[in-house]
């Protein structure tokens, strides 16, 4: 029996799932990354016209991995095509040298940190990708193989929350045959990339062996874990709200016994808490975890470490701060200088400042050097939490620490240090539509 050809997405059900989504402005500026093949053509074409009926703009970001000798021009060619349209268009290139194993990782993180550094430069706030139904199937399947737990097995987010922009995935429910239908009804060409050829990967090889059932089989599979996973963020953020006061300092106030009754929830409370304070680039063993939710419960309470933070008993508490030992070296920030140090505070100085500044830990000396009688009065913060401080000194040695409200007399103004952490203490969590 033939096969019923596929219908191209129309731009009223575009519009129905960006409308679910939400979030948008009522004149959205919207960027979508565009690497010229079908689906994120299909995505490029129906984003341009959704925005332009709302009197919005949208801009459509290349990233040309310098990867392969074609690329340039290949960009060049969607940069014209683009053109045709009325669309505009950027080409970001991911210069310096390629790592020789772990490329297509590497590829990815270099992609969208330039994806996402041009959104900031532009002042855009949402940034489209085309993962589509057939990408969904094939990330589970992926991830069941490797063994992932039921949170990796949730699949593909259709929102994701990066440092500077949202990430938004609407065609996750759409196949990639309505999408080449779509280019179809419009005589759009598009490019083929060669590594989606290239058994060499993982996800090639399984795309191989897909059809319509197996897809159908592992999308309804992604959709129940991401059911569970929703709930169990939910509840997780709920027992954060109740049990962890995070301030803006770098440091969090836990009360253990909602967080010791809690059970495995609690054990991922504590993770995020530590995640959060010491700006961890990967998530924290489970069974650390429990180890420290079972501490929590010992009497006489005592101090423990993870995840490059102290958990301290304090008046029937819990102070989380950031180890010093584990801490950042000082970042050098000359006058009109931005930086992020510690993976976890954002600092900004002032091109008018007359000399370089370091920011690092305040340390024990510091604290030694400040005295009892040179912070402000009415400051509410623990001294435990003092020596993990981001501090700024210049030649002449200390010259602020703006969480104290210190600074040396005299002084010009220092710069801003916001505390920015690379995994917040509640995110957008998971999301389906």
């Amino acid at each position: 029996m033939a096969v019923k050809p596929a219908s191209p997405l129309t731009e009223a059900e575009f519009a129905a799932v960006l409308s679910r989504i939400g979030g948008f402005e009522p004149h959205p500026f919207i960027a979508v990354a565009v690497s010229g093949g079908p689906d994120s053509l299909a995505l490029t074409i129906l984003a341009d016209r959704w925005a332009r009926e709302r009197g919005g703009r949208v801009i459509a970001l290349t990233v040309d991995h310098r990867l392969r000798p074609d690329s340039a021009s290949e960009a060049a060619t969607v940069a014209s095509w683009l053109a045709a349209r009325g669309i505009r268009h950027a080409v970001l290139v991911w210069h310096g040298a390629k790592p020789v194993t772990g490329i297509q990782k590497a590829a990815r993180a270099a992609r969208y940190r330039l994806l996402a550094e041009r959104c900031a430069a532009e002042g855009c706030l949402h940034l489209l990708t085309a993962h589509q139904r057939e990408d969904l199937a094939e990330t589970y399947l992926i991830r069941r193989r490797a063994g992932s737990a039921g949170d990796g097995l949730a699949g593909i987010a259709a929102v994701r929350e990066l440092a500077n922009v949202r990430l938004v995935r609407p065609l996750l429910g759409v196949s990639r045959g309505r999408l080449a239908a779509l280019l179809d009804e419009e005589r759009q060409p598009s490019l083929r990339d060669p590594s989606n050829r290239n058994t060499a990967f993982e996800r090639v090889r399984i795309r191989a062996t897909l059809d319509s059932s197996a897809i159908d089989e592992a999308v309804k599979a992604a959709a129940g874990y991401a059911t569970r996973r929703i709930e169990r963020e939910r509840a997780l953020a709920a027992l954060l709200a109740r049990a962890v006061a995070l301030h803006p300092a770098g440091f969090a106030m836990v009360e253990p016994e909602p967080i010791v009754a809690a059970g495995e929830l609690g054990e991922r409370a504590l993770g995020r808490v530590a995640s959060t304070i010491g700006g961890a680039a990967y998530p924290i063993r489970r069974e650390r975890l429990a180890r420290l939710r079972a501490a929590l419960t010992e009497i006489p309470a005592r101090a423990n470490t993870l995840g490059g933070c102290r958990f301290v008993p304090w008046r029937g508490r819990v102070l989380v701060v950031r180890e010093v030992a584990r801490a950042a070296p000082p970042l050098r920030l000359d006058p009109g200088m931005a930086g992020l140090w510690d993976r976890r505070f954002r600092a900004v100085l002032s091109a008018k400042a007359s000399a370089p500044l370091t920011l690092s830990c305040l340390g024990s000396a510091g604290v030694a050097t400040l005295g009892r009688h040179a912070f402000a009065d009415d400051n509410p913060l623990p001294r435990l939490v003092y020596p993990a401080l981001p501090a700024l000194r210049d030649g002449e040695g200390l010259i602020a620490v703006p969480h104290l409200g210190y600074r040396r007399p005299r002084a010009g103004s220092p710069p801003t240090v916001e505390f920015s952490p690379p995994e917040p203490l509640c995110g957008a969590g998971f999301t389906v539509v």
